[in-house]
This record gives structure tokens, sequence and C-alpha cells, in this order.
């Protein structure tokens, strides 16, 4: 078992694997770039989360600097209590031990997410995809670096190179010490880790986020919270799949009309409920089960809703419980969805898009999980921990 580092040596190692990754910016796009042209391309988000350009190499450079600039989650003290036989017990954040990530296609995530998991304490390791795989361990070579710097263990990032075969043989039956599961990925290799993992798993679940516009919304904040939230990224969880539009809407037809045509320069494919798809340029949706599904594409399902409470049971049934939004000028109507609706995050004029560990004061995120045990959205520094009892006697006895 591989002693907790000091939280100088931690942060160290992080601020070296900024350095390092700039030293090595050119190399590692060149390699990324021979990743990239061998992936065949089928599916687009995928495409996406694998291509590393300047920008991806900054965001990393900035996520491990800010990670080292961060308090020191773990020993933090929870709870204290002073035993009327003179105990005094303590509550402190402990690390988790080793932490799994298995992801896919996305070389970020073995800086961003290792690193989280590096500063709170954790030993890692990474199973990356096979579409990343010169991307990730060119990355993990960095980590290897910045440790033995400072005299750490190159242990503490560990790339395994498994197939399905022998990862699913791994989370049966772990050959080391595995602590905690995250699966950072599609909704197929998230049900592949809950199934044989042995462990406890944090889901990072699916998106399907819904905007609700309701009767009272102003409609320049409804039009331009739907655009953002559907094309500004489209292989985001935090993306926008669905859209209700309350009927009493005044000026409903030509709102509908103007956000059919602004959704049209961006080319995305509309379907819509029979209300719906009397408009041009809407295909009419042919299987209620399109309301469950996750597009993660140029395309979105948009129907006409009688009211809030029927915009909050729609939602609570079929949405990947990560995040909602309702346009309105009336606060109480914001106030009843907004509690009544069962996702991580809920938001009242704004876009989606900002559920992100970055973008809600966390830094970065190791996930964002639709789970509601442990910690329900994205997973910050500060919640990748457990806790443990420290309890300090002389010599009581029960």
């Amino acid at each position: 078992m591989n002693t907790l580092l000091s939280i100088e040596t931690r942060n160290a190692v992080l601020l070296k694997m900024a350095a390092l990754l700039e030293q090595e910016r050119a190399a590692i796009i060149k390699i990324n770039k021979a990743d990239v042209e061998a992936y065949d391309g089928s599916d687009i988000s995928m495409y996406d989360r694998l291509k590393v350009d300047d920008a991806k190499v900054d965001e990393m450079i900035k996520s491990v600097t800010h990670l080292a600039s961060q308090e020191d989650p773990v020993g933090i003290e929870r709870f204290s209590f002073k035993h009327e036989n003179g105990m005094q017990i303590y509550n402190k954040t402990a690390s988790f031990g080793t932490v799994l990530i298995i992801y896919e296609s996305r070389p970020d995530v073995t800086v961003e997410a290792a690193g989280i998991a590096f500063k709170s304490g954790n030993k890692i390791l990474l199973k990356g995809g096979k579409e990343s795989t010169n991307s990730n361990l060119k990355i993990v070579e960095l980590w290897h670096e910045a440790l033995k710097a400072y005299g750490a263990s190159t242990d503490w990032v560990e790339y395994l190179q498994f197939n399905r075969t022998e990862t699913q043989a791994f989370l049966e039956k772990p050959t080391q010490q595995v602590d905690l599961i995250v699966p950072r990925g599609g909704e197929r290799l998230i049900a592949f880790v809950k199934q044989h993992a042995a462990c406890p798993v944090i889901v990072s679940g699916r998106g399907n986020n819904f905007v609700y516009v309701h009767e009272e919304a102003d409609l320049d904040i409804a039009s331009s919270v739907i655009i953002n939230a559907k094309t500004a990224k489209i292989s985001a969880c935090n993306a926008l799949d669905k859209v209700l539009i309350d009927k009493n809407l005044p000026n409903k037809e030509d709102f509908i009309k103007s956000l059919i045509s602004k959704l049209k320069t961006f080319d995305v494919q509309i379907l819509g409920d029979e209300a719906l798809s009397k408009f041009n340029h809407v295909e009419a949706i042919k299987s209620n089960d399109i309301w469950y599904e996750e597009f993660l594409d140029y395309k979105i399902a948009i129907a006409e809703i009688d009211s809030t409470q029927d915009a909050i049971a729609m939602i609570n049934k079929y949405s990947g419980g990560h995040s909602s939004s309702i346009i309105t000028t009336n606060e109480a109507s914001a106030k009843v969805f907004m509690e009544n609706v069962d996702t991580a995050a809920v938001y009242h004029n704004a876009s989606t898009r900002f559920t992100d560990g970055g973008q809600l004061g966390l830094g970065g995120e190791l996930a964002i999980s639709t789970d509601k045990l442990h910690q329900r959205g994205p997973i910050g520094l500060q919640h990748l921990v457990t806790n443990k009892w420290y309890v300090h006697g002389n010599g009581q006895i029960r």
C-alpha cells in the first residue's frame, strides 16, 4: 500500500505535470493526430471527445494548475465530540485508497480526472478506450515523470492496457485493491461496469436534458438558452435533447417558427409531437421511447405540454436525472419546478450547459453523478473523499 503523499508533494507533482504538458504540447498533439486518423469517425460525439488540439492542452494545464492551488480535501474535520468519559472524537475526510477510472475516447480525462483523484490522496488506475491508447500512454508517461521528479512511486498512476475480456475479469476479480470505480462514457460502458464491478461505482449518468418553456417565459431567453444548450457542444452530457412548450404560451406559433428556423441554421434534425409536427421541417415522433433517448447529436425533440405539473411529471419519467431548466418570469412557478424536478441540477432561465465542475465553482470534476448516494451532480475534489473516525483516549473502556 502506498503511504499518503504529503499535500506539498501532491501539489508539486501537479505543477510539474502542468510544466510537462506545456513542454510536450506538440508531441501530445502529434500522437493524438495518429489516434484521430486511425478512428473510423462513425460516432460524431466520440470523434469530438477524442481530438486534442492546443485549446484542449490549455484546458489540461489549467486543470492541474488549479488543482494544485486548491485546499487539501483530505483530513478536514467534519464533526467533533467530547465524550463524557474524556475521549476526544473527530470525524475527518479520508481518501478512498485506489480509484479506477474507465473511460472512452477522452485523453483529457487522463489529466483532469486522474488529477482530481490524485490530489485527493488516491492511487489511480486508468483504463482508457482503444481509440485513444497512444494519446493516453503519452500522458501517463508524463505523470510518471512528474512523480519521479519528487521521489514518489510511479505506482500512484497506473495505466491498464486491457481488452474488453480482461477488463471484465478485472472488474469481477481485481488483482489489486480497488475501492471505487468511476466510468466515464456512454450508457453501454456504464451498464457494463455496473454489471461486472465488485466494488462501489459512481455512475456518471446519461444526459437527456429538458428545457420547459413556461407560459410566462421571456421568449428571447427561451430561444437563446435552447440554441446554446443544443448546439454549443453536442457531445456533452449537459447538452439539451428535449423541449417542452407550454400550450398557453402567448405568441406560441411565432415563437415555434422562429425556433425552428434558428435550429435549422445549425442543421438540427427536429422531431415533434402531434402539435409540433404540423410545422415545416418537423418530423413526427413515431414512438414515445424517443423521450428516453440521449441523442449526442444535432437532433432535438419538441412537444407541447399542458402545465408546469405535466412538465415536471414528463421530465421525471423520461430524463436521465442530469439537468433540467425552466424558462419563466414567474418566480413561484420556477420554485415549484425546481423543487419537484428530480434532476441533479435544476436551472431557472439558464442553459443546462453549466452542469460542469468548473462552471459550478468546483474547479473541475471527476464525473457528473446521477446517483443520489454519496454525491449528486459534479463530483469535485472535495467530494472524492470518504471519512474516518479518529478517537483519542487515555485508557477508556466500555
